[in-house]
């Protein structure tokens, strides 16, 4: 029998028909192909972010360019919309592919997902294994049922096999990202497309997984496989010296949920890592995900030194009974210290406290936004709490009733989403919080007009800015400004490491005055909603 053709489509993470390179490359999706290859499989990808024109279209052009024996897709949580868009184009050609979709979009609802987007074939958990056993028992007409982690269609009904056992992470082979389109992403990344950039002029930017699943059962996470493995430190080494050398990368992306666990792990990564740089005539810089419990003033210089200028924590809460209820296993006084040795050890924070947990009271709501406002400097982010599919709180929201319908909820689950959580706050006082929250963010955040702004070539720009920590005068340079009459954009000092936002006049008198802002914003959308109506 002829060879499989498989095309592999990356979705796109924001709703838009341009170009976009601002987005968390897809490294799921790589090892996807990374493995199918390793077996004998024809593999095209067609990444739709780097696409102009409506995924629709771009789509249907792919498949009539070549005859593919099946398409591959997967997403998380947040890509109802854009999955369901791949799905419908590819089933709506002429030449018939199969469908296979994997991701936390089906893992996490199975039943539902499977049966509301009717692909030919869902992959539940690790999709490594199973995706080579469907291609493999389909060739040979061997039982379906016998494939772990599968969901097929047999004489119209669903049929869910069993769970597959968790996989040894180090035997996988390395993500293949040349497919996906990692060199034009690269070349096409701008230092304002995220904080961590800001200190390149050029940031080439490689992330990496140094584990799967997570050891603790936090409320509003989710993973599928409760079994925490983590790769060999060899292992993620032999990966990063040979795509740091490949691609010229000069940020490292670690996107553990807890990095810093294993202590001894830790030293070895920061030693190796070092070792590296050594290697290389490149600066080299990496960010760390810490739990706040494991800080130290040892561990922060050891980081510092071997590169890491980034550390991400899990805050969520500064209430102990919110903190309890979370099931996080840390205290205030634990990420109080984290904070500050943090701050003083010159590394940059990542992180969020996160509003509108189930159990939220007004007093523990402004016990974390006082604390806050009082000791953060604006660098923690301040978000609401989503009730990701699965998680301990959507399910305790299913059964409250607050969420009716499980379909329309992860329809429109995505952006920035708030739904009151909560009976112990009354809807005026959730209200007053989403407020206050907003105002904080406008008042504690810092925001500076640059002292010169200068273009390079095209919309890049070169910029001179006054840090409004340190009062260091720093540059930037090569960062994508579309237009100098409004512009926003997030960026981290390069020699105290705090973040802060840069803006033209007309940008800084709007955050600076949220009050007047919000009712422009409000102006403005009820005209866009006018202009929607009279053209319809």
């Amino acid at each position: 029998m002829k060879n499989y053709e498989i095309l592999m489509i990356v979705p796109r993470y924001e709703s838009t028909n341009k170009k976009r390179y601002n987005y968390f490359f897809p490294i799921g999706l790589g090892y996807i192909v990374a493995v199918l290859k390793k077996a004998g499989y024809s593999v095209d990808c067609l990444n739709l972010n780097h696409e102009k024109g409506a995924s629709e279209e771009i789509i249907k052009n792919y498949l009539d360019k070549k005859e593919y024996n099946f398409v591959c897709t997967g997403n998380n949580a947040l890509g109802y919309k854009i999955t369901r868009k791949i799905i419908n184009s590819a089933r709506a050609h002429k030449s018939n592919p199969k469908i296979i979709l994997g991701g936390p979009l089906i893992t996490s609802e199975p039943d539902l997902i499977f049966k509301d987007l009717r692909p030919d074939f869902g992959v539940i958990g690790e999709g490594e294994g199973t995706i080579v056993e469907i291609l493999e028992y389909l060739k040979k007409n061997k039982p379906l049922k016998e494939v772990r982690g599968l969901m097929y269609w047999e004489d119209d009904k669903a049929i869910l096999t069993e769970k597959r056992v968790s996989l040894n992470i180090d035997s996988i082979p390395f993500p293949d990202f040349d497919a996906l389109g990692f060199k034009e992403y690269l070349d096409n990344s701008a230092p304002n497309y995220s904080y961590m950039h800001s200190v390149f002029d050029n940031p080439r930017t490689y992330y990496i997984v140094g584990s799967r699943s997570c050891p603790f059962q936090c409320t509003f996470c989710w993973h599928y496989d409760n079994k925490y493995r983590q790769r060999s430190i060899d292992n993620i080494m032999k990966e990063l010296e040979e795509r740091v050398k490949r691609y010229r990368i000069n940020r490292i992306y670690i996107l553990d949920e807890c990095f810093s666990i294993d202590k001894k792990r830790l030293v070895e990564f920061c030693k190796r890592i070092s070792k590296l740089k050594k290697e290389i005539s490149w600066e080299l810089r990496w960010i760390n995900s810490s739990k706040v419990s494991d800080v130290d003033e040892d561990i922060l210089r050891m980081l510092k030194e071997s590169g890491c200028d980034i550390i991400s924590y899990g805050f969520e809460s500064y209430s102990l009974i919110i903190l309890k209820g979370m099931k996080k296993m840390i205290t205030p006084e634990q990420i109080d210290n984290a904070i500050k040795k943090t701050y003083n050890a010159k590394i940059a924070i990542q992180g969020n406290f996160i509003f509108g947990d189930i159990a939220e009271t007004k007093e523990t709501a402004y016990e974390t936004l006082n604390y806050w406002k009082e000791n953060c400097e604006g660098q923690p982010y301040l978000a609401f709490i989503m009730p990701f599919p699965n998680s301990e709180i959507y399910r305790s929201c299913l059964e409250r009733g607050i969420i009716k319908d499980k379909l329309e909820f992860i329809k429109n689950l995505e952006g920035e989403f708030i739904m009151k959580m909560t009976d112990k706050m009354t809807d005026e006082e959730f209200n007053q919080l989403k407020e206050d929250i907003l105002k904080a963010l406008a008042k504690y955040n810092r925001i500076v007009k640059p002292i010169s702004i200068k273009k390079i070539k095209g919309k890049r720009y070169e910029l001179e800015v006054k840090c409004p920590y340190c009062n260091q005068i720093i540059e930037y340079r090569n960062f994508l400004i579309k237009s100098k009459l409004y512009y926003l954009l997030y960026v981290m000092c390069k020699d105290c490491s705090k973040k802060f936002h840069i803006g033209n006049s007309l940008t800084v008198f709007l955050y600076k005055n949220y009050d007047k802002a919000k009712k422009l914003r409000t102006m403005k959308d009820k005209v866009a909603g006018y202009i929607r109506k009279m053209k319809q």
